[in-house]
């Protein structure tokens, strides 16, 4: 009798003992439809706040790795909603990393927010520049970055109330345009530890991303000439202009012998200060692109070549910089899937009477046939499409499971680096696009948090899709160009 009240005793006091960690225990969510209403839900709740920073965003216009007072109001809506912010990773001063939660899955989220130079339009369907600006949001990175922070937020208080388990990263991405800063945050090690990544772009549809896009490599090549008057001393001259100009034209040349998907375009950014000086000092800023990374290393390669032929046949020397350099797009079709889900869900913008004005008037400035106003409530069936631009997410695609989509913030027929998008993003037409894409990686990141085999899956074709490729940044080892826009 004594020793089975002793047992009986030790077992109470082992189910007593054990009771705070198993209240400790946060469940999984098995039916998830009550977690994505309240999500959905929450998220729209908070509009005219989220239009806010949004707004306040695209008042900055900061270009890439100058976006300061960007970075800092994504950071602070973070750590005011309780998230744990890492500044200045991978050596930029305004990229970031967000975090809240613990333990797996661990879901990665991007955002951007830089913009473009040359785009300061008021938010008028007329071309209207903005006197004193020198940049713009052509691209949508002030409603990217927003919305990405608020479906990190979501995710938090999905986790805080018990509801979700595991982690959540909001990846502060800098200098998109042109200056790789997902690939230095790649390179640093940041997506370890990450199961998969969400993200999203502004664009005047709405649909999943299953489309990859061109590798690319870039770089400002410098000629060194002799100054001299150019008209009673031209001879003492050699002129670095002629070496930019010798070179374009070598490479003009070229395209008629580089596979036909091939990009290569140029900007001369210092061409001399006065046509009666010989200039000693010309640059000129190059991309190359194309579908297979490989390619590009190649191509590039050929470029080099006739920018030291340019500089032998016009007696300067050259030196050159490498600025970026971005992977292709390594898709993943079980994420996608399940943004695809998720997005017919949350359905597109419906525009009021005095936004579909605005549209009309809009569209009467483009050159082509534009999609009807209407589209930007359809929600596109997946499907491929022709690689056409680059990015750095492609460089976090060979890192873990990535998959995005595209949103309707632009009215039909926008492209992306137009006025036209700048005007777009600086209105309710934005805002609202953006709300879309909230929603859906909120919805995107419930499933993978509550059904863990997506996300083997997504791995599993990962690892097919990679092969045996061993990811190399096509930008080497060199540090951030942080004043690559100077």
């Amino acid at each position: 009798m004594r020793k089975l009240l002793c047992r009986a005793i030790a077992v109470g006091l082992f189910v007593f003992l054990s009771l705070p960690s198993i209240a400790q225990k946060k469940p999984r969510v098995v039916n998830n439809d009550a977690a994505k209403t309240l999500a959905v839900a929450d998220i729209q709740a908070k509009y005219e706040d989220y239009k806010k920073i949004a707004m306040q965003i695209w008042d900055y216009a900061e270009v890439g790795y100058k976006e300061v007072k960007s970075s800092a109001l994504l950071q602070k809506t973070l750590q005011d909603n309780g998230f744990t912010v890492q500044a200045g990773v991978a050596d930029i001063p305004t990229a970031f990393v967000a975090t809240y939660g613990s333990g797996k899955p661990v879901i990665g989220i991007l955002a951007e927010f830089d913009a473009l130079p040359g785009f300061a339009q008021e938010a008028v369907p007329e071309k209207k520049i903005i006197d004193g600006k020198a940049a713009g949001h052509a691209c949508g990175h002030h409603l990217f970055g927003t919305a990405s922070v608020a479906a990190g937020i979501e995710i938090k208080k999905l986790i805080e109330q018990n509801k979700l388990t595991g982690t959540v990263k909001v990846y502060g991405c800098p200098a998109e345009e042109g200056g790789s800063g997902k690939v230095y945050m790649v390179r640093a090690g940041l997506f370890n530890d990450v199961d998969a990544v969400i993200h999203w772009h502004p664009g005047d549809q709405n649909g999943v991303t299953m489309t990859s896009a061109l590798a690319n490599k870039s770089a400002k090549f410098r000629f060194h000439g002799l100054s001299a008057h150019a008209s009673s001393a031209p001879d003492k001259g050699r002129s670095a202009l002629d070496g930019v100009e010798s070179f374009d034209y070598m490479v003009n040349m070229m395209r008629e012998h580089v596979p036909q998907e091939t990009r290569i375009h140029y900007v001369i950014t210092n061409g001399g200060k006065a046509p009666n000086v010989v200039p000693d000092f010309a640059e000129v800023y190059y991309y190359v692109r194309h579908p297979k990374r490989e390619d590009v290393v190649s191509i590039f390669e050929r470029v080099v070549k006739a920018a030291q032929g340019a500089a032998m046949g016009t007696g300067t020397t050259m030196d050159y910089e490498i600025i970026g350099g971005t992977h292709d797009l390594l898709l993943n079709r079980v994420l996608g899937d399940v943004m695809q889900k998720n997005l017919e869900k949350v359905g597109g913008v419906i525009y009021t009477p005095e936004e579909i004005e605005f549209a009309k008037k809009l569209q009467t400035s483009f050159t082509y046939k534009v999609p009807a106003i209407e589209t930007a409530a359809i929600v596109n069936p997946i499907k491929a499409e022709k690689d056409a631009g680059s990015t750095d997410v492609g460089d976090v695609s060979y890192a873990v499971p990535t998959v995005g989509m595209s949103a309707a913030t632009w009215v039909p027929g926008t492209p992306a680096h137009s006025w036209q998008a700048v005007a777009c993003g600086g209105t309710d037409i934005g805002a609202k696009g953006m709300m879309v894409a909230a929603k859906t990686m909120a919805l995107t990141a419930i499933d993978l948090f509550t059904t863990p085999a997506l996300i083997e899956k997504a791995k599993e074709e990962f690892i097919k899709d990679k092969g045996d490729y061993q990811y190399k940044a096509l930008l080497g080892d060199r540090k951030p160009a942080l004043n690559y826009r100077d």
